[in-house]
């Protein structure tokens, strides 16, 4: 594997700790048989002592969706437990978390990466997300009651509270909400079901999207037209105004995709490296 060119020091045996030093003088000392290179600090926050996975979960979204983790990135305990000043458990947690929101994968034996979406990915699930954003919003309409109405309305209130917190996951999982409401307002079970099933991807491409805007409240108001015309009624109206918020993203994170360098999972990210090099 290519990398930094690598020194080792071997402090010998049992009990003297072990050393590895890198050229540009990264220098990390453990106790035990293995040897580790020690990452560079990509800018995160500290963070204070309660809800240590959830706020974990939220700066590692934010440097996802930031491009400070790259698509393909390996994600290592150590390096991001040791610049937050926490132990890993916490740091373990919110990537099992991430995991199963689809922002990371994990790998046997090896850890957790950052996901990567290829063009093709993007095609695919902008295609069938319009064909079932359409319907359910058309039924969406047809089942509107003035609870249901007044559910999506503050749902893009609170779309443009998230916009004043600086908390680009918090507003990842907002947008995805407003979606997924739509879908349980259709009272489809089917369709749904299948809505959850690209959760995972529509967490990552709405997490692309954020790049596109320098002010987030431009995202809350993307979605007013698509809610003015389910509460208008007319489908045709509907299925155009749903046509023009996803297509427009389709094309948008299409081309954004194809910018953003990815790192394979046999590379390390240059914020992260956790290389066992003795054991």
């Amino acid at each position: 594997m290519g990398g930094t060119p690598r020194t080792r020091l071997n402090c010998r045996q049992s009990t003297i700790n072990y050393c590895t030093l890198t050229e540009a003088g990264l220098l990390e000392l453990e106790t035990g048989p293995f040897m580790r290179l020690m990452s560079p600090p990509v800018g995160l926050p500290a963070i204070a002592e309660s809800d240590l996975v959830g706020q974990v979960a939220r700066i590692l979204t934010q440097a996802i969706m930031q491009g400070r983790l790259a698509p393909g990135a390996k994600v290592v305990e150590a390096g991001v437990a040791r610049e937050l000043g926490i132990s890993r458990a916490p740091v373990r947690e919110a990537a099992r978390l991430l995991e199963r929101q689809g922002l990371l994968v994990a790998s046997p034996r090896r850890g957790f990466f950052v996901r990567k979406l290829e063009s093709r990915d993007i095609d695919e699930i902008y295609d069938l997300r319009l064909c079932v954003e359409r319907h359910a919003s058309v039924l969406a309409s047809r089942n509107l009651t003035p609870q249901t109405r007044d559910m999506l309305r503050r749902q893009i209130e609170v779309l443009h509270q998230t916009a004043d917190l600086d908390d680009p996951a918090r507003q990842v999982e907002e947008d995805y909400r407003f979606h997924r409401l739509i879908c349980e307002i259709a009272d489809n079970r089917r369709l749904l079901r299948l809505f959850d099933d690209l959760a995972a991807e529509l967490r990552m491409v709405i997490g692309l999207i954020g790049r596109l805007y320098d002010d987030p409240h431009e995202i809350a108001r993307t979605h007013e037209p698509v809610l003015a015309a389910i509460e208008a009624g007319h489908p045709e109206r509907i299925v155009a105004h749903v046509d023009h918020h996803i297509g427009y993203a389709w094309r948008q994170v299409s081309k954004l995709v194809r910018e953003i360098p990815t790192l394979g999972h046999g590379d390390v990210a240059t914020s992260e490296a956790d290389v066992v090099v003795a054991e």
